[in-house]
């Protein structure tokens, strides 16, 4: 079989950009292994990228030849992640898909091939037929290569070893920057062993291989979650006693805290962010949610989840709806102020992976019954890790309701490209006076943080204090709205 109808027969599925400029994805589970029959459309495995985890369907009709990566393993956007056979059942190719054989094993010449030139109808051939030429200078050409490249790294490391010895083993798999600290410590990474996901050597390895040199009498216990980073010894109250290093964890930082991590360092230190606080009477709010509950189908609401989040939302809405300017963005490219016409309000959620934000788009356009919907179906996909790449873009406002850890309230941080997030905190019974008596009252605190380059003292207090107003007067909703 030619190698164009060894590539036409076995497609190899690449890992597409699941989401807006995504470079990378973990395989989180496979759904097929080898020898699995595929349909064009079905959902062959599940990854998850920095912002959500997300099925990934197959293009082909087939039969699974090959899975190139692990499930645990992270694999840029471009690369190959699956061999389908398009065309199972017939010959087998003369090549193997997935790699070059090894240079140690040479294709045998056929038995009845005759030795040495022969002639041929102008002049003579060639000694040798073009396929084992072809095979000799695609399998020799990688190996070298490698070896090459592994006897410069043990120079680079002040550890040279023969080429016979480089040969003998492969180039340890290792980013640029751990090379360059191994270097630096004059560590050779052929002899470190590699804790990294498919066998590659990360920092915490090569600390490890260099600790015992610095500190030969000390024992170094290993974490079985994750390799410890290196750490001097600590002495407890002067008592000589040392701290073991197993009594730390440590958790590869990826996903969807990678993303959320860049994210919040990027909004803490671009917007300059100003927070308000406003404490407040929700009683009456209280009691209309105990009456939407009680009887759902008089208000419309049969099936729909009823809580104060909803109508906490639908106070906000109603305050950006008197403050539009609120719903704005900062370009900095183009040095202009972008105000939206539309509310995209996004709702943080703790997931099992992370914090992530989706958001409801056009929530100014849903009345209470719709609005409830769309929260119930955004928090439960939430939480089943289902939210897709599109529905945590493009929002415009967020609430964060911290009051569910039983917390009074927080200093929220922007989600990047939006000008202001409301935090919500617990809703607790408190003295209050209320109509001239102290009274016990439902209270909670609201926060707002907002973007000070987009909206100002003023804006934003206005803000704040009209959302607080409708909540203490759940009247509001209508007379305002």
């Amino acid at each position: 079989m030619t190698q164009t109808q060894n590539a036409a027969r076995y497609r190899e599925f690449k890992l597409p950009d699941v989401g807006e400029g995504l470079t990378e994805a973990e395989i989180l589970k496979w759904y097929v292994q080898p020898g699995d029959t595929v349909t064009d459309g079905q959902v062959v495995c599940e990854v998850e990228t920095a912002k959500a985890a997300v099925e990934l369907p197959i293009p082909y009709d087939g039969v699974v030849h090959e899975l190139r990566f692990e499930e645990g393993v992270t694999v840029d956007v471009g690369t190959s992640i699956i061999v389908v056979d398009v065309a199972p059942g017939t010959a087998a190719p003369a090549e193997p898909v997935a790699a070059p054989a090894p240079a140690s094993v040479a294709e045998p010449a056929e038995d009845e091939a005759p030795k040495g030139r022969q002639p041929v109808l102008v002049g003579y051939g060639v000694a040798e037929s073009s396929t084992k030429r072809r095979a000799r200078k695609t399998d020799t050409s990688a190996p070298e290569k490698a070896a090459y490249s592994a006897s410069v790294q043990a120079e680079l490391n002040g550890t040279s070893t023969s080429v016979q010895a480089v040969e003998e083993r492969t180039r340890p798999l290792a980013k640029p920057p751990v090379r360059k600290l191994a270097k630096d410590l004059g560590i050779d990474l052929a002899t470190v062993t590699p804790t990294g996901a498919n066998g590659v050597i990360t920092r915490e390895d090569v600390h490890a291989a260099a600790a015992p040199a610095a500190a030969p009498d000390v024992s170094r216990e290993t974490v079985t979650e994750a390799p410890a980073a290196p750490a001097a010894p600590v002495d407890l109250a002067g008592t000589g006693a040392s701290a073991p290093a197993s009594r730390e964890k440590v958790t590869p930082i990826k996903g969807v805290r990678k993303a959320t991590a860049a994210a919040m360092v990027k909004s803490a230190f671009t917007a300059p962010h100003v927070t308000e606080f406003i404490t407040l009477d929700v009683t009456r709010t209280m009691k209309l949610v105990a009456e939407l509950k009680a009887d759902p189908d008089k208000y419309g609401m049969a099936g729909l989840r009823i809580n104060p989040l909803l109508l906490i939302a639908k106070a906000l809405l109603v305050a950006i709806r008197r403050n539009p300017e609120v719903n704005a963005t900062w370009d900095e490219e183009n040095q202009v102020i972008v105000q939206k016409e539309y509310v995209n309000l996004g709702i943080a959620a703790a997931t099992p992976r992370g914090l992530i934000v989706p958001n409801i788009k056009d929530a100014q356009a849903k009345t209470l019954p719709e609005l409830a919907s769309a929260l119930a179906d955004l928090v439960s996909v939430a939480r089943e890790g289902k939210t897709s790449p599109a529905a945590m873009q493009g929002g415009t406002v967020t609430i964060t309701n911290v009051g569910v850890f039983g917390v009074d309230t927080g200093t929220p941080i922007l989600n990047p490209g939006e000008s202001a997030i409301l935090a919500v905190g617990a809703i607790k019974l408190q003295p209050w006076v209320h109509k001239g008596k102290v009274k016990a009252r439902q209270v909670t605190t609201l926060a707002l943080s907002f973007d000070h380059r987009v909206v100002d003292g003023e804006l934003g207090s206005k803000v704040l204090a009209d959302t607080a107003a409708v909540l203490e007067h759940p009247k509001r909703l209508i007379t305002w709205a």
